[in-house]
């Protein structure tokens, strides 16, 4: 954000509800309600023309959002390292996770949060990330309620927006890492360019899920490009 501060870019970062700032109420995590506070921003700030940036779960609110609501308000839209289209192994999804595999993800993070995370870090990141950094993300997901990471572990995990998609008309960048392991490339970036008409995919090598920390650099430089285009 200081960057495309200093670029003569407004920057709007919302946190969502249940994280950060943001109040916790008990009920509100289906993608419906989340795309719902989105709009309710948008509409309060009136913000057009706008470029909307989403990373991994976040695909799935911002391209719900987008086939819905938001397609006066949204010039482009950026997915990085997104989870979409549909998260869930079926007989016309094959491509998706086991829900065994899902299930067991979602009881490991009710029975013990903090190792799950603690599981997850070598690959969310890559060998030279600082410790500094891998403590901040890691305190920022766990100064989040258990009920709360459940709850949107289980919105997203069972989300399908492949039909948004396919109705998003605005130029669309696709940023993904071939070493993402939370979200395989073959299973996500590359799956959700196809399904978005107008989508350019840029994949990075050896990059891992943490991308806009891990390659600032070169997301931003690639990101500029892109809006300015």
């Amino acid at each position: 954000m200081a960057t495309l501060t200093k670029r003569g870019f407004r920057c709007v970062a919302p946190d969502r509800r249940g994280y950060g700032r943001s109040e916790a109420p008990r009920t509100g995590y289906d993608l419906d309600t989340m795309v719902d506070d989105l709009s309710m921003i948008m509409d309060e700030l009136d913000l057009r023309d706008a470029v909307l940036v989403a990373h991994s779960m976040g695909a799935f609110e911002a391209t719900h959002y987008l086939a819905t609501r938001g397609a006066n308000r949204i010039a482009r839209l950026v997915l990085v390292a997104p989870t979409t289209p549909s998260s869930v192994k079926t007989e016309d999804n094959p491509e998706g996770w086991p829900k065994e595999a899902i299930e067991a993800q979602h009881e490991l993070i009710a029975r013990d949060f903090p190792r799950w995370i603690g599981e997850n870090e070598e690959p969310f990141f890559t060998p030279d990330t600082s410790q500094e950094t891998r403590r901040w993300i890691k305190n920022m997901m766990m100064s989040a309620s258990i009920p709360v990471a459940l709850a949107t572990a289980a919105a997203t995990s069972t989300a399908d927006v492949r039909s948004d998609l396919a109705k998003i008309t605005c130029p669309t960048l696709i940023v993904h890492g071939d070493k993402d392991a939370s979200a395989p490339l073959a299973m996500t970036g590359a799956r959700t360019a196809r399904l978005i008409p107008n989508s350019k995919l840029i994949v990075y090598h050896n990059a891992p899920h943490a991308i806009i920390l891990t390659h600032q650099k070169s997301f931003l430089n690639d990101l500029l490009a892109f809006i300015e285009s």
